[in-house]
């Protein structure tokens, strides 16, 4: 079985360093499983205007959209200790049990190493409870690691292998 890897920012800034670490961590998910493909990626900040309008359908559509990987990378900035309150917003729209039978790779960027805790206190929990199994602690990065996107992958898919993640991946994409 091929895994589609699907990705949600919820940096409040479009095309966000957020973004940029999202998708590293998306490409060293695919190093860990081979023959797994890009699936969408949803921006927050594309859809931010249109979370609270009512009739809008494009917070649903991008949910929706989501739904058909069975890996997901969700990653957000650290404001206040926690993640952002746009992926909070977005993420309440989702219906109960909305990640059932995926699995989540939380991940969380922040300016100094006094956040690290955040990505398992607080997101963590929260994808829990809309269902994604979640194969080892989640990731965080400090902002410093972020301007070489190459090294960045390398550190990544090391941190998937010493956390045991990339272990858990392995036996999801085989077809046994």
């Amino acid at each position: 079985m091929s895994a589609l890897i699907g990705t949600l920012v919820g940096n409040p800034r479009p095309a966000s360093r957020t973004l940029n670490a999202a998708l590293a961590l998306r490409e060293a998910v695919k190093r860990v499983l081979p023959g797994s493909e890009d699936g969408a990626v949803v921006d927050a900040a594309d859809l931010a205007q249109d979370l609270f309008t009512p009739g809008s359908t494009k917070v649903k559509d991008a949910l929706a959209s989501l739904e058909l990987a069975n890996v997901l990378v969700i990653a957000s900035p650290t404001y206040k200790a926690t993640y952002t309150g746009l992926l909070k917003s977005v993420l309440d729209q989702a219906p109960g049990g909305w990640l059932k039978g995926k699995t989540a790779i939380p991940l969380q960027v922040a300016a100094s190493d006094r956040h690290a805790l955040a990505v398992e206190l607080h997101l963590r929990p929260v994808l829990v409870e809309l269902g994604a199994h979640i194969p080892g602690p989640g990731l965080f990065l400090n902002e410093a690691v972020l301007a070489d996107h190459d090294a960045l992958v390398e550190s990544l898919v090391e941190q998937l292998t010493a956390n045991g993640t990339a272990s858990v991946l392995t036996a999801l994409g085989d077809p046994a």
